[in-house]
């Protein structure tokens, strides 16, 4: 990630105009580098150089932050804004919210960032989304959505956030709200239709979800929790139908026969309408390891398939205890 770029000064928040120690918040957010081993799972689709931030959500060297940069991390290392750098450890990655934590090694030096409530967030509520760098990486936006949101690689939320304009290095990022508390963490790059015009924002995970969870992610690395069936699946939408962009390797949708292009009509006989009712209805099947049945098109004809799914966490590399 570059460290000279700067964002224009009428687009770095000025200490002036909030009611809260711009720097000190600012500087609970550190750069996080990650490396993956090449036969790592997640290793083809997500890199094996990661690079994002972290926030920091205690004074004990807890970070929050973006689950995908983290995950079968072989190595993590955190440098803050005053040039501290430790190595930090993967305390745990929720599949479901797609939050991470990490524990830094060392001492960061950092204060935590106080925890808001996303629900307390509105349209058109002016916001900072910090990356690690200070003012510098810092950049003035405001809510623009708050919806439903579905990914391709089987990944739902109910309530995400939505900002403009786009920070151009989103992963990890902190969203914070008017009254200096933490609001959300960065997650994504979208490009959408609003108002007419074409908008680039970023798409952020809401901090509420983690509220539930946190003690089972200290505890146990994950929520206590069923694991929801996964299948391998990469599902886009194209003109109205589900259609099968990619496959994981070895995956239970892989290995059931399922083939890039095949177009997903039903679950367990049920049609589907758009990507979050297809999660949704395999997901209201049963815990990982369910029979999921799926219907599908393939060159014209109708094929009815049988997946046993999995626990997602199953194909990943665990951290490593320190």
């Amino acid at each position: 990630m570059p460290t000279e770029w700067s964002f224009p000064a009428e687009l770095q928040p000025n200490p002036q105009d909030v009611g809260f120690d711009l720097d000190a918040a600012l500087d609970s957010v550190v750069a996080l580098r990650a490396e993956i081993p090449e036969d790592a799972f997640t290793a083809a689709l997500l890199g094996t150089e990661r690079a994002g931030h972290g926030v920091a959500i205690g004074n004990d060297g807890l970070l929050l932050t973006i689950g995908y940069l983290i995950t079968e991390a072989s190595t993590i290392w955190l440098s803050t804004n005053r040039g501290a750098v430790v190595a930090g450890h993967i305390v745990a990655y929720d599949q479901w919210t797609g939050l991470g934590l990490v524990q830094a090694l060392g001492r960061l030096g950092v204060r935590g960032l106080e925890r808001g409530s996303s629900a307390n967030c509105s349209i058109d509520d002016d916001v900072i989304v910090a990356g690690h760098g200070g003012r510098r990486h810092a950049l003035k936006a405001s809510v623009f959505a708050k919806r439903e949101f579905a990914g391709y690689w089987e990944y739902l939320l109910e309530e995400a956030i939505f900002t403009a304009p786009a920070h151009p290095h989103w992963g990890g990022t902190a969203l914070i709200g008017g009254d200096g508390r933490l609001l959300g963490i960065g997650s994504l790059l979208i490009e959408e239709k609003h108002d007419g015009e074409t908008l680039q924002g970023n798409m952020v995970v809401p901090i509420d979800l983690l509220e539930p969870i946190l003690d089972d992610l200290l505890k146990y690395g994950r929520a206590n929790r069923p694991a929801r069936p996964w299948l391998g699946l990469y599902t886009t939408e194209v003109e109205g139908h589900l259609a099968l962009a990619g496959l994981a390797p070895g995956a239970p949708a892989e290995k059931a026969g399922l083939r890039v292009g095949d177009l997903v009509l039903e679950v367990a006989g049920e049609p589907v309408a758009g990507l979050a009712d297809l999660f949704r209805r395999i997901w209201r099947l049963g815990a990982a390891g369910v029979e999921v049945p799926l219907t599908v098109a393939r060159r014209g004809e109708t094929l009815r398939l049988r997946v046993k799914s999995a626990d997602r966490n199953d194909f990943l590399r665990k951290p490593q205890l320190h």
